[in-house]
């Protein structure tokens, strides 16, 4: 009747599926064969529907029970696909989330194996470059963090029980004075399983063979502490390695996981591989894992932070900002891909490969800041001397940035760098180019010249360094490169003027990242024209630190009105503004 009625109502549907889910669980001495035949039987209503709870329960049971069975290809494959395709919350189904987890275990259970997965994974992207449902990606990804996790449950619940970083910090509590700990549901039962492997202190004793050793290596955050005076977090939450480093007395972590759950965690570790090598869904699957959710056991389990490796340096490899920027944390005080991986992170497991692939693709973007110079003096500098030394050209531009934009204070430490980038050839040629830079920069600086400039339209970026470098021009005040072809690598020569107080960039191809280096060097900065130039947020933004600036034209640009708002509240100076033709007019 249901198949065959004419109206269009879910909860005809519905009803049958319901009815048998309750009947399931009032017969659960059922034989296989029972089992099939009811799936095969009530197949048709589940085209366009869900099952229900009980429903997912009964499936998951099948696939774990019988994973070769004809039925999980036949039926369950559909069902997965529309789940995949049209499910918009699994917080609220969880266990059609663990339906689809069970269904992909069945199909690596096959004699294919990852085979039969992969071609599972394709079939959802589809043939096309561009995969045609929008909502595949984040519920792929919502099961694969899902079914990681539970490998590590048992010890995420014995970490539960034990103190905390804070408790451990201020001296251990007592076990009264902690609160219980929230007991964690496991969704289906498991199979009896050895007892956890738990954190254990250092000892001259071997560990087993079969034993998996995590070494965790303290950043160098004791020297930094001791640089900046001590510590300033104060009771504020530790960052992701500091919670790694479990108790001062421990740096080894012993995980050893049951034989079930270690096929679990590369079954889903390779699908987040794979979902990695499609373009199109890079982009959001970097933003997905951008907050690193991952337990803190999975990150300080060698196994799985190789596996993801490669996920890693898929996204390191990516030319597109919104890919590679994702390495980075969410914000600042927390840790994010970039530190996880580097030397000296719990990840890195290389001599500072990846690390030196990162820092090139984040130098190669917007990246080639003050800031983050500053941020890589402080905590991998030794890293990237090491790198420079053996003659990696990305570390050797780092130093050489180091030194010309000074972010290195210490005499002694400006020495070292200086010899290691003698060291090498291609460090010496590098070094000597930014000695000649140095020298024409003080040249380019000494007092004279004109104090306004204007140059021709259809001017370049090369027509502007080729000018620069004719003389002096440390009196220039006032700069108009409007209607000029210019783009944002001419902020690498405008950085260089330090009376600069007005610029003019109506109608060029400046963009953000020009901006950004210009927000870092141009302090005393009053009058910028950014009119119809291709200047988004994300540049407009960098602004804020320009406390000099009192006129600012952004006419037609793609200023939002939220971006203008913080602008204001951040340039005190800041008396005449043009948002004319923008979101904020």
């Amino acid at each position: 009747m249901a198949l065959t009625s004419p109206l269009q109502d879910e909860s005809i549907h519905q009803a049958p599926l319901h009815i048998i889910s309750t009947l399931l669980a009032e017969n659960s001495n059922l034989s296989p064969q029972d089992h099939e035949n009811i799936i095969v039987a009530i197949a048709p209503l589940l085209e366009n529907n869900h099952p229900p709870p009980d429903l997912c329960e009964f499936f998951c049971k099948h696939c774990r029970e019988r994973p070769r069975s004809s039925v999980v290809i036949e039926v369950f494959t559909p069902v997965v696909q529309r789940i995949l395709k049209h499910n918009m919350d699994f917080g609220k189904c969880p266990r059609l989330r663990l339906f689809t987890q069970e269904y992909i275990l069945a199909l690596n259970e096959l004699n294919g194996g990852m085979e039969v997965v992969k071609k599972f994974i394709h079939s959802m992207h589809g043939p096309t470059g561009q995969c045609p449902h929008p909502r595949v990606l984040p519920n792929l990804v919502a099961v694969c963090l899902a079914a990681i996790y539970s490998c590590y449950e048992e010890f995420i619940n014995s970490r539960d029980n034990s103190p905390s970083l804070k408790e451990i910090r201020n001296g251990c509590q007592q076990q009264n004075d902690r609160k219980p700990p929230m007991p964690l549901r496991l969704l289906r039962p498991e199979p009896p399983t050895p007892p956890p492997a738990t954190i254990l202190p250092l000892s001259t004793t071997p560990s087993p063979p079969h034993e998996i050793l995590v070494e965790l290596e303290r950043n160098n955050n004791s020297a930094n502490t001791k640089r900046k005076g001590g510590p300033t977090r104060g009771d504020s939450e530790p960052n992701l390695i500091d919670c790694l480093l479990v108790s001062p007395a421990v740096n080894t972590l012993s995980i050893q996981l049951p034989a079930q759950a270690d096929r679990v965690l590369g079954c889903f570790a390779l699908i987040l591989k794979m979902l990695s090598d499609y373009d199109d869904w890079r982009p959001a699957l970097a933003s997905l894992l951008q907050p690193i959710p991952f337990p803190k056991e999975a990150l300080a389990h060698a196994k799985f932070t190789k596996e993801l490796k490669y996920v890693i340096q898929r996204f390191a490899e990516d030319p597109r900002q919104e890919v590679h920027s994702c390495l980075l944390s969410v914000r600042s005080g927390k840790d994010g891909w970039f530190q996880l991986y580097s030397p000296g992170g719990v990840a890195c497991d290389d001599d500072g490969e990846l690390f030196a692939s990162m820092v090139h693709i984040l130098m190669g973007s917007c990246y080639k800041t003050k800031k983050f110079l500053l941020s890589l003096a402080e905590n991998k500098l030794g890293p990237c001397m090491l790198l420079a030394l053996r003659g990696n050209q990305t570390m050797v531009e780092i130093l050489c940035l180091m030194l010309e934009y000074n972010i290195i204070e210490n005499k002694d430490t400006q020495l070292q760098i200086i010899s290691t980038l003698e060291s090498t050839q291609v460090g010496l040629r590098m070094y000597e180019q930014l000695c000649d830079r140095q020298r024409e920069l003080k040249e380019l600086q000494r007092k004279g010249g004109p104090t306004r400039l204007t140059l021709p339209s259809k001017s370049t970026d090369a027509d502007l360094a080729r000018l620069l470098s004719s003389g002096s021009f440390g009196n220039l005040e006032n700069l108009s490169l409007a209607f000029t072809n210019v783009t944002s690598a001419c902020a690498e020569q405008l950085i260089k003027l330090p009376s600069l107080k007005q610029l003019n960039l109506w109608s060029t191809q400046f963009g953000d990242a020009g901006l950004r280096l210009l927000s870092e060097h141009l302090a005393c900065l009053q009058v910028l024209n950014l009119c119809e130039t291709p200047v988004t947020d994300a540049g407009l933004l960098a602004l804020s630190s320009m406390k000099s600036l009192c006129s600012l034209n952004m006419n037609s640009t793609k200023l939002t009105a939220d971006t203008y708002e913080d602008l204001k509240a951040k340039l005190p100076n800041l008396k005449d503004v043009d948002v004319r033709y923008t979101e904020a007019w």
